[in-house]
């Protein structure tokens, strides 16, 4: 919302001294977003006054159209002669009044104005658009033509109004009173302690049964509509410069006085409006929702199906606008011909819901539409309307109608019970009944009562619906800055989680490892399981989706993590980084077997263990995952050594890291699933409760899913259930025994098949070697033709210590004699050279 300081003037008496930062900072402390504070003329400087062309002469010897023009300046170039000045446009004849700027000013930009010779004439000065000035947009294409009652010679700085400061407001979703003149306003007046001119109180008069008819079929769409009627308007009166110059400052075009006004008001007073030529409407204006398929042209010249859910305003034709929203072009204003002189404002108040659900579905954002989804004060129809019409009849010489149309709902004011000293248990702060009352008061509630307060919301607060939400208001307006700073007290005893503790330890081991840390979006398309390879019936492919998603193409919440993790590899490839290690820990999202509805928990209580077992119930199971990318150089080269590329192999090491800081054992073997590649993907597992269980898997992924995907040749991925693996831990982690006695190590060499994984030999070797084995390690492969094309042999260290004593040779041999003979029974190993 773009706010002249000027307008603001207008409904408070602002200290002369104040200027927009100072307004800024008053407007920030009571929780404004005011962003900006735009100078407007700061760098221009006269003269700059208003002439009248009195002769044009064409210069047709040029390229392209020049015109040398006398202007009558009146006195202000001292000497009281014509100006003679060049000129290239020509929206603009003998007898204007234009907008003159004189040697020795400067414009806009730092554009010094000099006399000087151009086109085989001498131009003294120069005739201004509106862009050249820094007005922006007005609408008309060119020089700026003033009306014919401005005087020659007078001062066009003030007379256009260039030199002011416009606040620039970012206005929060639960603020809407703050777009207008009339909300921030009143936001101002409380801030310093003066008076408001409310610009909304204005004698209205009763409705009756002469004005337009209007059939309300949806009250819960509309609860409040008012048609009003001006006739008799002069259809070649223009808006005056005032009005023009408010709304360009506001950040609006001028159109036409019909459409001007409107936009005037709405900006003034928070309530949209439209109006129809009177002229195009046929018979009664109704409100109900469109028929499915129903089609609309809007005024931006657009042809539009209507959805079901669309409110829609009608005439015995058909429909003639998208209510909130945009009017239809049938019954446009006409402002190229100026044909029309009859008029019917709406001012009418429509559900919020509603109004943002249809601008949304049509990809039509607009003033309107922004005001109605944010709540506009369903009191201030009658007097927008009548705003409306007093302007009309003012600038127009319209007549307005005797005829009066409310349409009006039943409906209660919103109170809500507080305790008085509801707002200072919030702050800790003493603020007392007194200032409670007073600072609710300056809000606009009406407030009864000692200790408990009966607060009355006031219309333009939609927002305000809870006790917390009237202690905000309190404390906001008595200032967040005065609030001190006091650490918490946290009971003793208290403190992270066994899971909290998981979650940071396995951060830092990746973190520790050289995997960065990547925070995505917990959005999903579902087109995403197609792209990954996932079978039909795969149970990621069973989302929850969101009602309002933030974008259409990602409607559900993830039920991996892998997507936005590739997607952030595949982004930071796209733009020069390539050798990259990425990981995630974050929660997925899976939906519950039966649908329930969440309860809404109380604000002014704790909830009880009951409600708040009842809201877990309806939420999605939650586990959290971790999951690493990877892609390009694992290790770099350099004096140090080759270096070598990321393989499916590091993508199983981040996965065994995570097991060891859980103190669990994991079980890698070979598996299949999804994005992997069917011949480099490992199975993770876990024992749980005495039963394997899948957590993840762990690999390179699959050329098909790379080529689809964009991603870099030979990316691994790992993915996994760090709650499943938190179940199977033993508790948090136990540091090493280092022994006293020496290790004995022993050294074995088997073949196998080339079918049989190394890890199914590596648990025989485990298992058969018994309690005297602290460690085993594979350090070799090897593959020839003596061998056989069909067997492979596996070398391993096996570790050997005892926790009492020095082990003998024979000991330690018979440990390893056992954990081979084991091997062999399992997976029919031989010792090489046997």
């Amino acid at each position: 919302m773009r706010v002249p300081l000027s307008w603001l003037r207008e409904y408070v008496d602002l200290p002369a001294t104040e200027t927009g930062r100072d307004v800024q900072a008053k407007l920030i402390s009571a929780g404004l977003e005011v962003e900006t504070v735009e100078q407007l003329g700061a760098d221009l400087k006269g003269p700059l006054v208003v002439g009248q062309v009195l002769t044009i002469e064409e210069l047709t010897e040029f390229k392209k159209p020049i015109r040398f023009c006398t202007v009558d300046v009146g006195t202000a170039n001292g000497t009281g002669e014509p100006q003679e000045i060049v000129c290239g446009a020509r929206n603009f004849a003998v007898g204007d009044k234009v907008v003159v700027v004189l040697p020795g000013a400067v414009l806009p930009g730092d554009f010094a104005i000099a006399a000087r010779k151009t086109y085989g004439k001498t131009s003294h000065g120069m005739i201004c658009s509106g862009d050249e000035l820094g007005m922006g947009d007005d609408g008309s294409g060119g020089i700026i033509v003033l009306p014919p009652e401005v005087e020659p010679g007078t001062d066009a700085i003030e007379l256009l109004q260039l030199v002011d400061e416009v606040l620039d407001i970012a206005v929060t979703p639960d603020r809407g009173y703050a777009l207008s003149l009339r909300g921030v306003a009143r936001e101002a007046a409380i801030a310093y302690g003066l008076p408001l001119r409310d610009p909304a109180l204005l004698d209205v008069p009763a409705p009756n049964a002469f004005g337009h008819p209007v059939q309300i079929s949806d009250p819960m769409g509309c609860d409040r509509f008012t048609a009003r009627t001006v006739t008799g308007l002069d259809p070649d009166a223009r808006s005056p410069i005032w009005l023009r110059r408010r709304l360009q400052k506001a950040g609006m075009r001028p159109v036409s006085l019909a459409v001007d006004v409107p936009n005037y008001v709405m900006l003034e007073l928070g309530q949209p409006l439209h109006a129809y030529d009177r002229s195009r409407v046929e018979g009664t204006i109704g409100v109900r929702r469109a028929e499915r398929g129903e089609k609309l042209t809007t005024l931006d010249g657009v042809k539009r199906t209507l959805d079901a859910g669309d409110l829609v305003i009608t005439d015995d034709r058909g429909p003639i606008g998208l209510a909130g929203v945009m009017g239809g072009a049938h019954t446009e204003i006409d402002d190229t011909e100026g044909t029309t002189t009859e008029v019917v404002i709406e001012a009418a108040h429509f559900d919020p819901i509603s109004i943002a659900r249809t601008a949304r579905r049509h990809k039509l954002a607009s003033e309107a539409s922004k005001r109605f989804e944010r709540g506009a004060d369903p009191a201030a129809t009658s007097a927008a309307a009548q705003r409306t019409v007093d302007l009309l009849v003012l600038l127009a010489g319209g007549t307005a109608d005797a005829g009066v149309t409310e349409v009006i709902a039943p409906s209660a004011p919103h109170t809500i019970t507080i305790p008085a000293d509801h707002p200072d248990k919030v702050a800790g702060v003493a603020y007392g009944r007194e200032t409670v009352v007073r600072r609710l008061q300056q809000v606009g509630c009406d407030v009864y009562g000692q200790d408990e307060l009966i607060v009355t919301v006031p219309s333009w607060r939609p927002d305000l619906t809870d006790p917390n939400d009237l202690a905000e208001e309190v404390i906001r307006l008595e200032g967040y800055e005065n609030l001190p700073s006091t650490l918490p007290k946290p009971p003793a005893g208290l403190g992270l989680t066994d899971r909290q503790r998981l979650h940071r330890r396995v951060g830092r081991a990746l973190a520790g490892a050289g995997y960065v840390e990547a925070l995505n979006y917990p959005f999903i398309g579902e087109h995403v399981f197609d792209q990954f390879g996932l079978a039909d019936d795969d149970p990621k492919r069973k989302v929850v989706k969101l009602v309002n998603p933030l974008s259409d193409e990602e409607p559900a919440l993830r039920t991996t993590l892998l997507p936005g993790l590739l997607g952030a590899l595949r982004r930071n490839d796209g733009r020069g980084s390539h050798d990259l290690a990425l990981f995630e820990t974050g929660l997925v999202f899976h939906p519950q077997d039966e649908l329930r509805v969440a309860g809404r928990l109380p604000v002014d209580r704790r909830p009880a263990d009951e409600e708040i077992a009842s809201l877990t119930a309806a939420l999605p199971v939650q586990p959290r995952h971790a999951a690493v990318v990877l892609a390009g150089a694992r290790e770099q080269a350099g004096w140090w050594g080759k270096g070598r590329p990321a393989d499916w192999a590091d993508a199983i090491e981040a996965a065994r890291t995570l097991a060891r800081e859980a103190g669990t054992e994991l079980l890698v073997r070979s598996g299949q699933y999804g994005p992997w590649h069917p011949g480099r993907c490992a199975e993770l597992a876990v024992v749980v409760d005495g039963a394997e269980q899948v957590i993840g898997h762990a690999g390179e992924l699959h050329p098909g899913v790379l080529k689809t995907l964009g991603l870099p040749a030979r990316t691994c991925a790992m993915e996994l259930d760090l709650d499943a693996l938190e179940r199977a831990s033993s508790g948090h982690p136990k540091g090493p025994k280092i022994s006293t006695f020496p290790v004995a190590t022993q050294d074995v060499a088997l073949v196998v098949d080339k079918s049989v994984p190394h890890t199914d030999v590596e648990a025989a070797l485990h298992e058969g070697a018994g309690e005297l084995l602290e460690s085993i390690r594979l350090f070799d492969e090897y593959e020839s033709e003596q061998l056989g094309a069909d067997k492979k042999s596996l070398a391993y260290a096996l570790r050997f210590r005892a926790a009492d004593r020095t082990l003998t040779v024979d000991e330690a041999s018979a440990a390893r004699d056992a954990a081979v003979a084991l091997a062999a029974e399992r997976t029919g190993a031989v010792l090489r050279g046997a």
